[in-house]
């Protein structure tokens, strides 16, 4: 790990305006994520500016009817609030499925939605990674390279890395938006289909976000009912990236909202595939995975999917 300085903020838009003002600063609050792209010297800030402690650690009811996350809520504390349980379980049942307690306990908001991949040529510096060092390669794309793990759509000839996070699937399925501030003061909303990005020719380029901009809240809209599920399909039953997960929102006459992890570098939802809801897995799937491009190492990953939604609606017609 090199040598960084360190602050703490004092409020969001101190934090912003300070990351404006030093030259490859970097946010730090639960540290899950950045600390281990730091021990591999894949992530080298000069400065760390601790964001805890600046007032983002709440949950809070909007004046519309739904709930205001703070960035710095923890992952445990937002899966085990009652209001989040009673109208928003898929959130709760995403955020039970990643990870494990101990780092559910440290893990934020805005960090979930904020970790990086976990494709292992991004993890490995000897390794060529586009990711990492633009313009380098995609060692995921070499002949006899592993795969499994990686996406089957969305990709480019650049990248193929999936998004990790449980909980910006569910979040994505729920319509949620983003706030941030900006180190000018401005502050301004983000919706979570509109965060994340697409790799092209650019896939060090992971969200919207712009220099120094601050994650501040997630907000959730009013609750839509339904059945909600999370299923998640992974190597391992303790803890492990999703190798395709499934949120769902299901209303009594078979309509309804589908979000895709696993599968894309970014959290994966069609607004056409849902309205095939009716029609059943095929169908939606025939819509949502349109364009797909896998390797022979995950092509399974379609059926997978497929296969995952339609025991998830066979469950919400019990």
């Amino acid at each position: 790990m090199k040598a960084f300085s360190y602050e703490r903020a004092s409020s969001p838009a101190d934090a912003a305006a300070r990351a404006a003002q030093i030259a490859n600063a970097r946010y730090i609050a639960g540290g899950t994520n950045l600390l281990d792209l730091m021990k591999l010297q894949i992530e080298a800030p000069s400065h760390l500016i601790d964001v805890n402690g600046i007032g983002l650690d709440r949950i809070e009811e909007t004046a519309e009817g739904g709930l205001r996350i703070g960035a710095l809520v923890r992952n445990t504390d937002l899966a085990a609030d009652p209001r989040v349980r009673r109208d928003y379980p898929v959130l709760t049942r995403a955020l039970v499925a990643g990870a494990s307690g101990q780092l559910r306990n440290k893990a934020t908001t805005a960090g979930n939605l904020l970790q990086r991949t976990r494709c292992v040529y991004f993890y490995d510096p000897n390794m060529p990674c586009n990711k990492r060092v633009p313009g380098s390669g995609c060692s995921a794309l070499a002949e006899g390279a592993v795969s499994r793990q990686l996406a089957v759509i969305g990709t480019s000839d650049a990248c193929i890395a999936t998004h990790p996070s449980d909980m910006a699937v569910a979040m994505l399925v729920l319509d949620a938006v983003v706030e941030t501030v900006l180190p000018s003061g401005e502050t301004r909303v983000i919706p979570v289909a509109d965060l994340h990005v697409l790799p092209g020719d650019t896939p060090h380029i992971e969200t919207t976000l712009r220099p120094g901009e601050l994650v501040t809240a997630v907000t959730l809209p009013p609750p839509i009912g339904g059945k909600q599920s999370y299923r998640k399909v992974r190597d391992r039953a303790s803890y492990a990236f999703a190798l395709v997960s499934v949120a769902a929102i299901i209303q009594p006459d078979g309509s309804g909202r589908i979000a895709l992890g696993g599968v894309a570098p970014k959290p994966w939802r069609r607004d056409d595939a849902d309205a095939a809801l009716p029609k059943g897995a095929t169908a939606v799937m025939e819509r949502l995975l349109a364009g797909a491009r896998p390797t022979e190492d995950n092509a399974f990953k379609l059926l997978l999917a497929e296969r995952a939604l339609a025991a998830t609606l066979a469950e919400a017609k019990e």
